[in-house]
């Protein structure tokens, strides 16, 4: 502090308020929050928030959402298909609750990829989430970021953008692109959001900085702002010190504890869910958008507990025993699928089948789903082809994924994939199109760039169409 050229009063503020305040704040929260501020307003919109349920790992499309009873035998799904609430619309019968509400989904058995790349989980997952090729020159950001940027939240004191819970590997696939990182999702945490005893990450207040102490470290900073301002910085601090206020107001907000406080939720609530981690995601979810976020993804693994020995790796990525009714195993012997449970075991379609129908009933008995655009995906589909391993392979030509709310018209499907589900052959769409359609939902203007920090016009959402029948 005796070197004159290091303590300049600005210097010293802010190197303070980075590591005075990190521990109890979270280093973006207040980048955040200012940038919020600087939404530009949208046009009249169908949408007013969205929910993508990313089921990653690349979910078997023949065995959910697209049922092939006609594919060759030795590869066919045992799964067959079921009736569902609409004649004519057949899911298979690892949806049996999902079925019952079918009148109200929007299913695209037509997604593909139509550049080579993108057939990985790291990449594939960053083309979900950005709606953008990762081959592009120019690294985009998230969808959830870029409708930060530009819409902001209804909720001062939560993030715009949140992921549940985001502990994954390919979690670590999200990205602010040209966007400052102050636009990054916010991640929950938690292994196993089941737990009584799980609480959010970050944006409550630790234990040993609640109560009197916090009420001291603002008044700190309120002190340090009355040292260090002079006329030529003033305005600057006090405009910074808005969204310090405003992130103070998220560690003591009652409204925000609430939004994450899952024991507030009815016994029937939690059971019509389900207990486990997953039925918890989901739920968090809505009470998230409840609460007022504008952009949620609910991001689910499994977690390894007692009742699922072997299960260290439960996602979708079931290159082998496919079909097994318990363990996939956990030596690496075959093709990589060790660590997971069968596809059609309760920790993995059970749950997901239960969890997605009571999210879609409890949104519209709430009154949110009317103006909620939920869309349920994976980064890409299985191979129609068994492989020697009794497994299904990454298959980027064809899979399914699904929308409800937001003036979507439920009971369709749209497109059309082969008779082994192998190559679309009608209504063909891209993630490209599913990221412009979530932009048209929200009523964003496209023609209209964002900018970089070195003020260079970016466009996006223009890679794609939108998916016409949704609208």
């Amino acid at each position: 502090m005796q070197n004159s050229k290091r303590f300049s009063p600005e210097w010293t503020r802010r190197k303070l308020l980075t590591t005075g305040t990190a521990g109890i704040l979270g280093v973006s929260l207040p980048e955040l929050l200012a940038a919020e501020s600087a939404r530009a307003a949208g046009s009249p919109a169908e949408a007013k928030r969205v929910l993508v349920i990313l089921e990653q790992g690349g979910l078997s499309h023949i065995d959910t959402w697209d049922p092939k009873p006609d594919a060759v035998a030795e590869h066919r799904s045992p799964f067959r298909p079921i009736s569902t609430t609409v004649p004519g619309i057949q899911f298979t019968s690892l949806l049996p609750r999902t079925a019952r509400i079918a009148h109200k989904l929007a299913v695209i058995r037509s997604m593909h990829h139509d550049k080579s790349g993108a057939d990985a989980h790291p990449n594939g997952t960053q083309y979900a989430l950005s709606g953008v090729h990762p081959s592009s020159i120019l690294e985009m950001p998230d969808v959830g970021s870029i409708v930060a940027q530009l819409m902001g939240t209804s909720n001062r004191s939560l993030p715009p953008y949140i992921m549940v819970p985001g502990n994954s590997e390919q979690a670590a696939e999200t990205r602010t692109g040209f966007l400052p990182r102050s636009l990054s999702v916010f991640k929950t945490g938690g292994s196993d959001l089941s737990d009584p005893k799980w609480e959010v990450a970050d944006l409550l207040a630790r234990s040993d900085n609640r109560g009197v102490r916090l009420h001291a470290r603002q008044k700190l900073l309120e002190s340090l702002d009355q040292s260090y301002a002079s006329e030529t910085n003033k305005s600057a601090l006090q405009g910074m010190d808005r969204f310090y206020e405003q992130a103070f107001d998220s560690l003591t907000s009652h409204e925000v504890s609430r939004a994450f406080d899952l024991s507030a939720e009815s016994d029937g609530t939690r059971d019509e869910y389900g207990r486990g981690h997953r039925g918890s995601c989901y739920l968090l979810g809505r009470k998230l958008l409840e609460a007022g976020v504008r952009f949620v993804t609910v991001d689910v693994r499994w977690p390894l507990t007692p009742d699922t020995p072997g299960g260290f790796n439960l996602n979708w990525d079931h290159h082998d025993l496919i079909y097994t009714p318990g363990s996939c195993g956990t030596v690496r012997d075959k093709a990589g699928g060790e660590g997971r449970y069968g596809i059609g075991h309760w920790v993995m379609m059970g749950s997901t089948d239960q969890a997605f129908a009571a999210l879609i009933n409890d949104l519209d008995d709430r009154g949110l789903l009317d103006e909620t655009l939920v869309c349920f995906i994976s980064e890409f589909g299985r191979t129609p082809r068994l492989n020697k391993f009794a497994g299904r392979d990454h298959w980027t030509n064809a899979y399914s994924i699904a929308f409800a709310g937001a003036g979507v018209s439920g009971g369709q499907v749209i497109g059309e994939s082969d008779r082994d589900g192998g190559y679309v052959i009608s209504q063909a769409y891209t993630p490209e199109d599913y990221a412009t359609s979530i932009y048209e939902k929200l009523g964003i203007d496209r023609s209209k760039p964002i900018y970089t920090s070195a003020h260079r016009p970016v466009y996006f959402g223009h890679y794609g169409k939108p998916i016409t029948e949704l609208f």
